[in-house]
């Protein structure tokens, strides 16, 4: 015969299970105290629920009540338990709270969580997804320190930061590379660059996704998060064999994709394993430092720091732009970009606003 166990949801104390075995054996409080051992006051605290049944006290009333221990313990332990959740349950709704400060709908459309409309069941799947008990923990963790390191000079939300920063760290973990090798990294970078000028985005990212995975770095294309306002990241696994290099199409042109990349790239080459590098916004002056240094890498690799020089002495025209980007095997909008960057063209000139194509995630 099949039994079904209901368990209640109920905070029961075993208190009462307590009185009504005493009153069934026609056992006074005072005589089970004297039986035991244990103070009157105890027995009654424990029948009003002000006291709980320790494993000493269960093994005691079962030798005096032939109720078994474990019978004892687990109705204290299903207590302590109903207990608890009751006060997870309420501790959830006031986290509802900080809801705002996660991006929830883009982890929903990525498949991280669980779509729901309901705002405890969202902090539950953060916290789970996050993999803490409470929301506002995340900040003391040592995986998502790096985006509180970020100022609020950008108006930057540091738990949609962490958020991101994690999304991505778990789809790299399911990327297998080899073994981070630099002097390939170093060597695979002018097929890379070849690769950059590819008219079909797809194809571009899926072959340097194959070269990348043979020097040990691990290419994450992820969306861009609200309040996040990163464009690219970089860090390494936890036994430091592979790198990870996160990306978004933030800003959508692409020379801030690919100088954002190199950039990136950069970082992988000439920085310390044990940093997670986030773009710009630090107050610390050696990660300033740093970011400067992979600026200088993107930029230089880019376009060739003294043809740039000599192109920059001429009249500029969008003819001479094509030109040198075709003699130089890099897109127009590379040319462009560095151009407008360096305040040499106006962002606003049409003309040269249609030599720069937009990526977007399908």
């Amino acid at each position: 015969m099949e039994t079904n166990n209901y368990q209640s949801d109920l905070a029961i104390h075993p208190g009462e299970y307590l009185e009504e075995v005493l009153e069934e054996l026609e056992m006074t409080q005072s005589d089970l105290s004297h039986r035991t051992g244990r103070p009157v006051q105890a027995i009654n605290e424990i029948i009003k629920g002000k006291k709980s049944i320790t494993p000493e006290t269960a093994l005691q009333f079962e030798q005096v009540l032939d109720v078994p221990a474990h019978v004892w313990t687990g109705l204290q332990n299903e207590y302590n338990m109903i207990l608890a959740k009751e006060k997870e349950i309420a501790l959830i709704k006031e986290e509802t709270n900080l809801l705002s400060r996660f991006p929830y709908l883009d982890l929903s459309k990525m498949g991280l969580v669980k779509e729901t409309r309901k705002k405890e069941e969202r902090v539950a799947e953060l916290k789970k997804f996050l993999k803490v008990s409470v929301l506002s923990q995340i900040k003391d963790v040592k995986e998502f320190e790096p985006a509180y390191r970020v100022t609020d000079q950008r108006n930057v939300s540091s738990e949609a930061l962490a958020t991101w920063l994690h999304s991505g760290r778990l789809l790299s973990e399911k990327v297998e590379t080899s073994v981070f090798d630099k002097k390939r990294l170093e060597n695979s970078l002018n097929d890379i660059k070849t690769l950059m000028s590819t008219q079909e985005l797809n194809y571009a990212i899926k072959e340097i996704k194959k070269i990348l995975c043979s020097c040990g770095v691990a290419l994450v294309m992820i969306p861009h998060f609200k309040g996040t306002k990163v464009s690219g990241a970089t860090f390494w696994s936890k036994n430091k064999t592979k790198a990870v290099l996160l990306m978004t199409l933030r800003g959508s042109y692409s020379d801030i994709f690919w100088f954002n990349f190199f950039h990136e790239l950069g970082h992988i080459l000439l920085h310390d394993k044990r940093e997670i590098f986030l773009e710009d916004g630090y107050n610390n002056e050696k990660l300033k430092k740093q970011e400067d240094e992979a600026n200088e890498f993107s930029k230089n690799f880019l376009i060739d720091k003294e043809k740039y020089n000599e192109l920059i002495s001429k009249d500029i025209t969008p003819s001479l732009v094509k030109k040198f980007a075709e003699e130089n095997n890099i897109k127009d909008s590379i040319v462009v970009g560095r151009l407008m960057k360096d305040n040499i063209i106006q962002y606003s000139d049409y003309t040269y606003r249609l030599l720069r194509d937009q990526y977007k995630f399908a």
